[in-house]
C-alpha cells in the first residue's frame, strides 16, 4: 500500500500527459472528420455517376477495413515502398499520421449519417423553396440544416463518443496516449516496473470523457426539440 501512495503522484502525472495527447488527437479528429464527412456525404448523393460510384467504393473501403491497418499504412507506406519517410519517427510525426488516418476514418462515417440525415427531410421541402425562389445552397443551410442536425444527433454522438476510446488504437503506431502511458509502468517506466494498475486506471480517463460527452450531446438533444 506504501509503494501505490509513492507511485501514485508519479502515474498521475504521466497519464495527465498522456491524455492530454488523447484528447489532442479527438478534438483534431473531430475538427477535420465533421466538415470533411460533409463533403464526401454530397460526393456519395452526387448526379455524376461517377463521382458517386468513386466516392462510394472510397467509403466501402475506409469502412470496411480495421483503423488499426489504416494507421499502419498511412504511417509506414511512404517510408517502405518510395523510401521516403514523410512523418519522420518523432511524436509530432506519429501524432500528424494518427490525425490523418483518423479523420478520413471518421469523415466516411460521418458522411453516411449526415447523408440519411439530409435524405431524411421532405422532397416537398426543396420544392416550396425553389418555388419561394431560394437557391438550392440557400434550402440547405436555412431550412435542411437544423433538421438534419436534429436527426443525426443520436448516431453522431455515438460515433464520437466512440472516437474516444479508438484514439486508444494510435499507440499502435507509439503514440504516447494515455493507455500507452499506463502500460510503460509494466515494462519499467521512470522508475515503476511491473505495476499493472495504471493500465487498469486509465479507463477512469475515459468514463470520464464520455460521460461529459453524454450529458452535453442530452443538453444538445433537449435544445433541438422544437423540430418535433
Amino acid at each position: 500500500m506504501d509503494a501505490f501512495f509513492e507511485q501514485f503522484p508519479v502515474v498521475f502525472k504521466s497519464l495527465n500527459v498522456g491524455f492530454l495527447q488523447t484528447l489532442k488527437l479527438f478534438a483534431v479528429t473531430l475538427l477535420g472528420a465533421l466538415p470533411l464527412g460533409l463533403l464526401i456525404s454530397f460526393g456519395t448523393m452526387s448526379k455524376n455517376k461517377a463521382v458517386r460510384a468513386v466516392v462510394k467504393v472510397f467509403i466501402w473501403i475506409i469502412r470496411g477495413t480495421p483503423l488499426m491497418i489504416q494507421l499502419l499504412i498511412i504511417y509506414y507506406f511512404p517510408g517502405l515502398v518510395f523510401d521516403n519517410p514523410i512523418w519522420g519517427g518523432n511524436e509530432g510525426g506519429r501524432f500528424a499520421a494518427s490525425a490523418v488516418a483518423f479523420i478520413i476514418n471518421y469523415a466516411c462515417y460521418f458522411s453516411e449519417i449526415y447523408r440519411g440525415g439530409i435524405q431524411s427531410i421532405p422532397v416537398g421541402q426543396d420544392e416550396a423553396g425553389l418555388v419561394l425562389g431560394m437557391s438550392k445552397s440557400q434550402i440547405f443551410f436555412r431550412v435542411k440544416l437544423l433538421q438534419m442536425v436534429k436527426r443525426i444527433v443520436p448516431p453522431m454522438s455515438n460515433e464520437i463518443l466512440t472516437l474516444v476510446k479508438d484514439t486508444s488504437l494510435a499507440r499502435i503506431i507509439a503514440l504516447q496516449e494515455v493507455i500507452w502511458a499506463g502500460q510503460s509502468f509494466m515494462k519499467g517506466s521512470q522508475g515503476i516496473s511491473g505495476a499493472i494498475w495504471p493500465l487498469f486506471f486509465t479507463g477512469v480517463y475515459y468514463l470520464v470523457c464520455n460521460g461529459l460527452l453524454t450529458l452535453l450531446f442530452g443538453r444538445v438533444e433537449k435544445k433541438l426539440e422544437f423540430f418535433r
